[in-house]
Parts: C-alpha cells; sequence; structure tokens
C-alpha cells in the first residue's frame, strides 16, 4: 500500500467524517466483508467505505456514496442474468471481493465490487465518491477544478481514480492498486431505482440504488 504524499488537501472533504484524509486509506476491507448477503454487504458495508487506487504514482481515496446492486440469479438487469457466464462477466462467478470492470457504450468504464459467495454472480456498481485524497490527480485526470463533479458517476469516478479495464479481476482484500477501507462513521441509506435500466422489464423498478442521506456527493436525487 502507498505511503500519504506529504500533500495538504484543499477540499473541505470532511461531510460528517470524524478521522483525518490520513486515515481513511489505513486498513484494507478483509474478504469476509465482501461474503454477506449483497444487500446487507451494499448498504452496511460498502456504502461510506473507501475506495483507493494507488495508479500512475498517485494516492487517490473517494468515500463511496452512492451504489446500485446486481443479483445474476434473479435481475434482469444483470450482466449474469439467468446465471449465464460469458468470458466479461466471468469474475461475477467468482468469491467477493473482486474487481468486476466492463466499458458502457465501449467508451466508458465502470467500476463493480463482486460480492457474496463462489457461484452466486452478485456484484455493486459504485456509482459516485466524495474526494477526499489525491484530488488535484483527480482534476488533472477530469480535467475540471469543481470537487463536486469530480466522481459524481460511475464514469467520472473510474477517470478520476485512474480506473480502467486493467483492473479487471483484482483481489481488493491485497491492500494494492485498487482496495477498500472501512467507513468511519455511521451512515443512513437511503433507496431508490437504479439509474438507466429501462431494458430490464419491472426489475428496473426495483429500489436496488443507494445513497448516504445528506451527502451532497451523488449522480442525481433519489
Amino acid at each position: 500500500m502507498a505511503k500519504l504524499p506529504p500533500e495538504k488537501q484543499s477540499l473541505p472533504w470532511s461531510f460528517g467524517n470524524t478521522k483525518t484524509p490520513q486515515q481513511t486509506h489505513e486498513v484494507v476491507l478483509p474478504r469476509a466483508e465482501y461474503l454477506h448477503d449483497t444487500h446487507f454487504a451494499a448498504t452496511n458495508t460498502l456504502l461510506g467505505a473507501y475506495l483507493c487506487t494507488d495508479i500512475g504514482g498517485s494516492l487517490c481515496v473517494g468515500k463511496i456514496t452512492e451504489l446500485e446492486i446486481y443479483l445474476g440469479d434473479v435481475d434482469r438487469a444483470s450482466h449474469a442474468w439467468q446465471n449465464k457466464e460469458t468470458p466479461r462477466n466471468r469474475v461475477m462467478f467468482g468469491p467477493g471481493g473482486f474487481v468486476y470492470m466492463y466499458l458502457i457504450y465501449g467508451i466508458y468504464p465502470m467500476f463493480n465490487i463482486v460480492t457474496g459467495a463462489e457461484g452466486v454472480p452478485h456484484a455493486v456498481l459504485v456509482r459516485s465518491l466524495e474526494p477526499v485524497l489525491g484530488i488535484d490527480a483527480m482534476k488533472v485526470r477530469r480535467g475540471i477544478n469543481n470537487p463536486r463533479n469530480l466522481a459524481n458517476g460511475p464514469g467520472k469516478l473510474c477517470i478520476a481514480m485512474g480506473l480502467t479495464l486493467e483492473q479487471y479481476g483484482l483481489d481488493l482484500t491485497a491492500g494494492k492498486t485498487v482496495w477498500l477501507s472501512p467507513k468511519t462513521e455511521p451512515i443512513e441509506p437511503l433507496a431508490g431505482k437504479r439509474i438507466g435500466i429501462d431494458y430490464a422489464g419491472a426489475d428496473r423498478d426495483l429500489p436496488w440504488r443507494f445513497v448516504i442521506k445528506g451527502n451532497p456527493f451523488i449522480s442525481k436525487p433519489v
């Protein structure tokens, strides 16, 4: 895991945080936390946790403020609907705690976290982050200066954090390149419909999108 660079961040990042930015990347979330029921893992463990990347010489950390769950065995919106395994989604069929990356529109990378037991194709799409560390690097990657817009969408956050298809299949528990650190304070999840899945029939209306209530660093209101 990378050492914290000697930089001072200008963003008033501490929306509800009780620890300093230096403490948000130091503990690696263990495998067991990814193996829970996906709803539980998403709302109790992943939402409010810190996504950390050490890519291109830049340590970047963002608090997960918005996510969506996809359950391949029962969910028409999932890439693994009806437990169909393909070369693209193969990592979803392994144990929780691995990275599932794919492109949307053939252009924008999407960062997903595999959850649950091996053989159960469940994943959580991370939709938005609250930038915490490495904000200057995020600004350069995104070509903008407004902190609110650095990572308030699934494609935006991948660019800001340096995430590409190269991270497909990485083990999040290794604490290298990409990992999660536990949340540092309680959060209140707010549920709503997922975004951009009109093709999923009745499943498009499932309330499987979750945001941190009151946090402004999200893609759109619930």
